[in-house]
């Protein structure tokens, strides 16, 4: 009943069936998208993330504050991460963009990466390959628990009054916490992959299961209790 589908780049994918011992190799035309929806209609699964169409799992936000800001319903379900949207349009709109491609966007940055989104979206994917090698999870679980465990809840602001400045501890609202989750994610990675033999899929793939763990081996989650711990002795 439960059929996966792995894309390779060519024209082949591989079909895999648990009453099947070996995999199958199929000729997939790319450009036959009904007949890929039609065994997902067929078997009822979800389209689960970009580059894997089937994998039988059911993405969980756990952080019930966070629900409206991580873009991973079925409804935002995309082949690819590269909507070509306009969210920066209209204020809290980029909240309806694909969480995958709020990430992809963000490693788009200093400089010589700008607008090289097809690069970014590369990168995303083979981390994606790596995470589901490492964990045996579906990615995207793997993506939203690490965003939920990588936005600090606490910050410490700036107050001045009659020249007189000091810190004030405030809570985060959900969006910021997602902003700077998924900023703190792909600065970690690509400090990490910086003058560094790993390669950056590499360095992004740790750094998700790490924070997905709530490990301090991520940088994004020692970067968040950081945050927090300055902002507890400024309550």
């Amino acid at each position: 009943r439960h059929i996966r589908v792995f894309f390779s780049p060519g024209l082949f994918g591989l079909l895999f069936c648990p009453s099947i011992k070996t995999p199958v190799k199929v000729l997939l035309r790319v450009s036959q998208r009904e007949m890929i929806m039609h065994m997902i209609n067929k078997y009822s699964l979800l389209l689960s993330f970009p580059f894997y169409p089937m994998i039988p799992t059911h993405k969980q936000i756990n952080d019930i504050s966070l629900e409206d800001y991580i873009a991973v319903k079925p409804k935002y379900a995309t082949f690819v991460p590269h909507t070509a949207g306009r969210y920066a349009a209209k204020r809290f709109r980029k909240a309806q963009c694909p969480i995958v491609e709020r990430i992809v966007n963000s490693l788009m940055m200093h400089g010589r990466n700008n607008g090289k989104k097809l690069m970014a979206a590369r990168i995303v994917r083979h981390a994606m390959d790596i995470i589901f090698l490492l964990t045996d999870q579906n990615p995207l679980q793997v993506i939203v628990d690490a965003v939920i465990n990588a936005g600090p809840r606490e910050d410490a602001t700036r107050v001045g009054s009659a020249g007189v400045v000091r810190r004030q501890a405030v809570d985060i609202s959900p969006l910021r916490r997602v902003n700077d989750a998924i900023y703190l994610l792909t600065t970690g990675a690509r400090e990490a992959a910086f003058r560094n033999v790993k390669t950056m899929a590499e360095c992004l793939a740790d750094e998700l299961v790490n924070a997905a763990k709530g490990s301090s081996n991520s940088y994004a989650i020692k970067k968040k209790d950081e945050l927090e711990r300055v902002a507890k002795a400024n309550r």
